[in-house]
């Protein structure tokens, strides 16, 4: 169960949410290039990817929840399967009997729209992606530039990695893929899959076999095994029974600390235009962005 706290159920976004006709995904913005410091843990540093180099992951999005961490697991599922729960926010790898690796994702409708259990039948390294006509005939301005599709690499909203799910030899079109909008990780979007630091989804991707099972948790199956929890105005989610950050959210909200959803929301769509249409000229996607 999820409680929101917020005056709007879209959260802060720097990005536009789509369903990708390959999978579904986000619209980035065009991705900023951070050097690793010392601040940034060892596995979210800048890794070089065959010809591409990754970015260093911005140590604020690494909040306790959001950042990969050993942790006990006691759900019933066997070693080798990936759990996703929507609405904790969080994906399990489970590594051994009581033992998981809990990793931080973010979720789109998408995401919300599909439980269960599938299986891994397809691993794409930097897919490709195209825009759906629905999609181009919902928003033209943004998607129609990008018709033709986009291929693999720093600026495809799959990320680096795609992971496909399929059930009954059946593809799902349910994703477990990267992302060049790290500032999505831990928040839900408005449309979209299960998206994950390029990081994280890099190493899972080495780490899975084609076969892997994977379990997607209903909300009942959610709020049996990690209890209710409560969206803040920031986007991200906590335990109902973290009352401290619950009580500094507000307390940043009544203050105007927190970033207006609905003003992030159109400023983000007007970032994803330009970006859209830099992309369809050839041009740079960053520079256009910078210069609005």
């Amino acid at each position: 169960m999820l409680i929101s706290l917020a005056k709007l159920r879209i959260p802060a976004l720097i990005v536009v949410g789509l369903v990708a006709l390959a999978g579904c995904a986000s619209l980035p913005e065009t991705p900023v290039t951070r050097a690793s410091t010392a601040s940034v843990p060892p596995e979210y540093q800048a890794r070089q990817d065959g010809e591409y180099m990754i970015p260093a992951v911005n140590p604020k999005y690494l909040n306790e929840r959001n950042r990969r961490q050993w942790v006990d697991y006691s759900g019933p599922e066997p070693v080798g399967t990936i759990v996703v729960d929507p609405y904790a926010r969080v994906a399990y790898h489970v590594k051994a009997p009581g033992r998981a690796m809990r990793m931080g994702i973010a979720v789109g409708k998408a995401g919300r729209g599909f439980n269960g259990t599938a299986t891994i039948r397809r691993k794409e390294e930097y897919p490709s992606w195209t825009p759906t006509k629905n999609m181009i005939r919902t928003d033209p301005d943004v998607y129609g530039p990008l018709s033709g599709g986009l291929p693999g690499g720093l600026e495809n909203p799959l990320g680096a990695r795609a992971l496909y799910l399929y059930r009954g030899g059946r593809d799902t079109y349910y994703r477990l893929h990267g992302t060049m909008d790290p500032a999505s990780i831990g928040k839900a979007t408005s449309a979209g899959c299960i998206r994950f630091f390029n990081q994280d989804i890099i190493d899972m991707y080495d780490e899975t076999g084609l076969g892997t099972k994977v379990k997607v948790r209903s909300k009942a199956e959610s709020l049996r095994m990690e209890g209710k929890m409560v969206e803040l105005h920031t986007g991200y989610v906590v335990s109902a029974s973290n009352t401290d950050a619950i009580a500094a959210d507000e307390a940043a909200w009544a203050e105007g600390k927190v970033e207006d959803p609905a003003v992030a929301e159109q400023e983000a769509h007007r970032r994803a235009v330009a970006a859209a249409e830099a992309q369809s000229q050839g041009r740079d996607p960053a520079a256009a962005v910078a210069g609005l």
